[in-house]
């Protein structure tokens, strides 16, 4: 499963990592400089991150921070259809991910140009979810999560962090082709329901994921298992997002997502590089 199919436009995951740029339409995500709610603001960071080499863009509408309150799929389709409507008018070639667990918001979305839903839940959180993502036949993200953004960090546990998410996507792959899903990405879920050893951990074990024959999607963007282990701010958290997007890509990971795409394009770019000596 190296090639996704998305709205007919075929991304080869084959050779050459993609990076998926994030775009957050909301004033509570846990990176100041990644919130962007003007469409004129929207249609900028999606022309920087299109410039920089993205190949997809992530939109989400609702903070999904450890704590983070629920918006509801009203608020995230109102926030979501004008802004993919105008991002398919501007950049008629873009393949955009949504990034909701709503399956109501992701049916809109699909239909208001969107190629990719990235559900943080894995269809846990909406039963409906599943079955939307079949019958649109988009590409379809599932991320593993311990409890629910409100409270995935009170205490997280697991007896064997890596066995245990393994496990829940051997079943996850099993329920998602029953359903008729083609295209499954597996994202790990790095800092849902994870302590900081539980991410590295993860990580340092990231090659038993291949055994799902999934394109794997690593998303560590400046999250807390970089800047609370170097004990500094998410605002200066883009040299450890690079050595441990430079990590994954080392250990198999075919797509980042990313704030910062400029960066993470250059770490594919010298991984690439050294592959081929």
């Amino acid at each position: 499963m190296s090639t996704i199919n998305c709205k007919g436009k075929l991304l080869d995951l084959s050779t050459t990592p993609v990076v998926m740029g994030i775009i957050n339409i909301t004033d509570d995500s846990f990176f100041a400089d990644s919130r962007t709610k003007q469409l004129d603001a929207i249609m900028d960071k999606a022309a920087q991150h299109l410039a920089a080499g993205a190949q997809i863009l992530d939109i989400g509408a609702q903070s999904t921070r450890p704590g983070s309150l629920t918006v509801g799929e009203n608020t995230e389709i109102d926030r979501l259809i004008p802004a993919i409507s105008a991002l398919v008018e501007r950049f008629p070639d873009v393949i955009i991910s949504v990034d909701t667990y709503y399956a109501k918001v992701a049916a809109q979305c699909i239909s208001a140009g969107a190629a990719i839903i990235n559900d943080i839940s894995a269809g846990d959180m909406d039963p409906g979810m599943i079955a939307v993502a079949a019958a649109t036949k988009a590409p379809y993200i599932a991320m593993h999560m311990q409890g629910t953004p409100a409270s995935m960090q009170h205490q997280p546990h697991y007896e064997d962090v890596t066995r245990e998410v393994l496990d829940y996507f051997i079943k996850k792959k099993a329920e998602c082709l029953a359903a008729g899903i083609k295209d499954l990405i597996i994202d790990p879920g790095f800092g849902f329901g994870k302590t900081i050893a539980h991410n590295y951990t993860l990580l340092k074990n990231m090659d038993a994921f291949h055994i799902l024959d999934c394109p794997l999607l690593i998303g560590i963007s400046r999250k807390s298992m970089i800047y609370k282990l170097l004990e500094i701010t998410p605002a200066d958290a883009l040299n450890g997002t690079t050595v441990l997007n430079t990590l994954s890509l080392q250990a198999g990971a075919q797509i980042l997502r990313v704030h910062d795409v400029k960066a993470a394009m250059e770490a594919v770019k010298i991984h690439q590089y050294m592959k081929g000596l």
